[in-house]
């Protein structure tokens, strides 16, 4: 039986080939640490050979991402004032080149195949941390919690944010059913269990607070697209003054002592400070991508000392508007925070424009996770991290045209209809058609 080679980079048809590349994808991005390089040129190898089977199909029309582009292409420019220049200089060309690969795969996948292929990663990259992981004493608050194979319990929570919100998406979003409905239940009570030991209060308040807002969506979809807009903007009222209302009242305090937290988040709000101060070193064009946590810099490693991080590496700002304006200034902020902002903010007008939209619901969801998580964590600054994967991959999508896309949603799996011009086109009269 031969397979058309067009067939890898059709979305829909390519579905086994995009579960296995995504689960890879994921499995390196968790883990390249650990593998080196080899693994890198493994997820290289999932994504840029697909360029040669239709690079016309596969890249698209590159001038309609000079606004996804703006960003990394400035982290590259920082080579020319950066304070680690050749740190500057590698790392940029490793997000460019992780922005196309995502761009890649934005352009050959659909997003059946990214649910399930984001299940099955993160199933596969969970169980090898409950299989090889370890525990780890925090300092800073004198508790031990299971961090896995990670350097850090709040990546293995967001990995298993990842499986508890795509297998929530693909029973009540997709409504999968059968077999891969046993996989999402499967891999959610997996998910969980990490989750749960993990004791990360940012995976698990955003977790819930994204699950939560994925089911008001839900119900607000119910309507018809004219009164969403209307019952969106009153409940994003009412929304507000309530959560005014709780911090106000002290809900804050009592939510992070139920996770054994304070008001200073473990640390985090003295970091975010000493994060500004940095900032105003350079304020417009910052010190260079990735070039703050550099061995050898003073301030570097006098904020390891504090924090006790005897490995000087892996760390941040825990805050992605922070560590941008370090790095790269009120520029480069600006840069990516628009890309974030247009990615959350596109896929919601479209799904409360649309009558019926799958696609935006779940991207929706993805959105917002990155959202919330950005003032906490830096998921979306980092080359072969899947937050950052996932936010181009989210933004890339509202490139392509709505009606071309909606169209193909609508016909039966496996089948696709054939160009507009041949066998039959859109619902237009032709010339000299009576109607």
């Amino acid at each position: 039986m031969r397979i058309s080679k067009a067939s890898l980079v059709r979305p829909g048809a390519n579905e086994v080939y995009g579960i296995f590349a995504l689960a890879l994808s994921l499995f390196v991005f968790a883990y390249s640490a650990r593998f080196g390089q080899v693994s890198i040129l493994a997820y290289y190898g999932l994504w840029l050979p697909l360029v040669l089977v239709d690079y016309r199909k596969v890249l698209g029309n590159y001038a309609s991402y000079l606004w996804i582009f703006a960003f990394t292409i400035f982290a590259c420019i920082t080579i020319f004032w950066s304070a680690a220049p050749s740190l500057s200089l590698r790392t940029g060309i490793q997000y460019l080149s992780h922005v196309v690969c995502a761009l890649i795969a934005m352009r050959t996948i659909d997003i059946r195949t990214l649910t399930r292929g984001m299940i099955a990663g993160a199933a596969i990259v969970l169980l090898y941390s409950l299989l090889f992981g370890t525990y780890h004493y925090d300092p800073l608050d004198g508790t031990y919690s299971f961090v896995g194979a990670f350097a850090s319990k709040n990546q293995l929570g967001f990995y298993a944010s990842l499986g508890i919100y795509f297998a929530f998406a693909a029973v009540f979003v997709l409504g999968e059913k059968g077999p891969w409905m046993g996989a999402a239940g499967a891999a959610g009570l997996l998910a969980a269990y990490c989750l749960l030991t993990s004791q990360s209060a940012t995976s698990v308040l955003t977790t819930a607070a994204v699950i939560g807002l994925c089911l008001g969506m839900r119900a607000i979809t119910a309507l018809r697209p004219a009164s969403r807009k209307l019952l969106f903007i009153a409940a994003s009222v009412f929304g507000g003054v309530a959560a005014v209302a709780i911090i106000y009242a002290g809900g804050v305090d009592l939510i992070l002592g139920a996770f054994g937290k304070d008001s200073t988040l473990t640390g985090r709000t003295y970091l975010w400070q000493q994060g500004i101060e940095a900032a105003k070193a350079s304020p417009l064009v910052g010190v260079g991508y990735q070039a703050y946590w550099v061995q050898g810099f003073s301030e570097a490693e006098r904020l390891w000392e504090e924090f006790y991080i005897g490995s000087r590496a892996g760390f941040h700002f825990h805050n992605t508007f922070i560590e941008a304006v370090v790095e790269t200034g009120l520029v480069g902020l600006i840069l990516l925070t628009m890309v974030l902002v247009i990615a959350f903010f596109g896929q919601l007008k479209r799904l409360l424009s649309e009558d019926r939209d799958p696609e935006s619901m779940v991207l929706f969801g993805v959105g917002a996770l990155l959202f919330v998580r950005a003032f906490v964590e830096i998921d979306i600054l980092t080359p072969y991290h899947v937050g950052s994967f996932l936010l181009y991959f989210t933004a890339g999508k509202l490139t392509i045209p709505r009606r071309r896309r909606a169209a193909t949603l609508l016909w039966p799996a496996g089948f696709h209809p054939a160009p507009y011009g041949r066998s039959f086109g859109p619902m237009m009269p032709r010339p000299g058609d009576s109607r």
